[in-house]
Parts: C-alpha cells; sequence; structure tokens
C-alpha cells in the first residue's frame, strides 16, 4: 500500500503556494547545494545525496523521481489544495508507490524536510507525526 507525505502551506509560511515548477525548483536546490558539499569535501556527494533523475510525463499533474541505483525506485511529488477551518491551503504531496524502498523513504523525508524547513511550512511525514517549521503563537 503506498504511504503520503504532505507539505501544507499554512500561516507563517514562506509562500502560500508551490506549483509543479516550484517543487522542481526546490528538488534542483538541494542538489545544487549537497554538490557544493561535496565539492569542498571532495567527493561527489551531489549523486549520492539525490540518486534521482526528475521524470514527467506529458500532461500529467505530477512527476516523479527515478533512482539510478537500484536501491532507490520512484518518489511521486503532486501539488493539490484542501480546505482547513473555512481557509483553502495550498500542499506538495509526496507519495511513496508499493514498489519503494527503504532508501526510497529514507530520501523522501530528507527531501520533505528540506522543503517544509526551507519553505517554512507544516509536514505531515508518512508515519502521521507533525513537524512544524513554521512560526507559531
Amino acid at each position: 500500500m503506498s504511504q503520503s507525505a504532505y507539505i501544507y502551506f499554512v500561516e507563517g509560511s514562506a509562500v502560500e503556494q508551490l506549483s509543479l515548477d516550484g517543487v522542481k525548483e526546490q528538488l534542483q536546490r538541494y542538489r545544487e547545494q549537497t554538490a557544493l558539499t561535496g565539492r569542498q569535501l571532495g567527493w561527489d556527494y551531489a549523486d549520492a545525496a539525490f540518486p534521482y533523475t526528475i521524470e514527467q510525463k506529458a500532461d500529467e499533474p505530477w512527476f516523479y523521481l527515478k533512482g539510478k541505483e537500484s536501491r532507490y525506485r520512484h518518489i511521486v511529488f503532486g501539488v493539490g489544495e484542501t480546505e482547513r477551518d473555512g481557509r483553502t491551503v495550498h500542499y506538495v504531496q509526496v507519495v511513496l508507490p508499493d514498489d519503494a524502498t527503504y532508501g526510497d523513504k529514507g530520501k523522501a523525508n530528507e527531501l520533505c524536510k528540506y522543503i517544509a524547513k526551507h519553505l517554512q511550512a507544516e509536514l505531515k511525514l508518512f508515519n502521521g507525526r507533525t513537524i512544524y517549521y513554521n512560526p507559531r503563537k
């Protein structure tokens, strides 16, 4: 059975919503930062930190990361909106398909935390726990 994590853009978040292209930009930023870290350490950390290629089928409202190694298979990303307390809340949904590996789940958690922290969003993890990166009173 597939599992989902959600990044909600709530009050206090850096952005109100994120498009699929925006999610791809965040992933590209993550890859660039890990490449810089690798350069400082003297090894190709970018391929180890992001062992995926970004794939999108024409006219689909989602895209997926396809693993380059056997330890990694797929992670699916999509965007949407929902009602909460009478307000529209936009979110990014991250799905681990049935054939996802433990490596995929670890990388998906890492990517979700990176995006949520960078955009000060609320993150509901695959296990149902919530991490609040947004400023709350």
